[in-house]
């Protein structure tokens, strides 16, 4: 039984090797997470959205899967 919940592991290898496709899909998965995490007195703080996704986006290209320190 698949989760739906989970962004698929294909997914993520393409990720963290830089497809832009997979880079999107895996922020469109965590978006609404990324914009709770973003209100500021009721009100999306834009430069706190981006800062999370920017910080987002480093960590999926610092990402191994071999279990080597990156």
């Amino acid at each position: 039984m698949k989760n739906l919940k989970l962004i698929p592991y294909e997914t993520i290898v393409r990720a963290t090797n830089g497809e832009p496709e997979a880079v999107d899909e895996v922020l469109q998965h965590y978006s609404k997470r990324i914009r709770l995490a973003s209100l500021e007195n009721g009100h999306v703080n834009k430069d706190t959205e981006d800062n999370i996704k920017r910080r987002l986006i480093a960590a999926l290209f610092q990402f191994r899967f071999d279990g080597q320190p990156t």
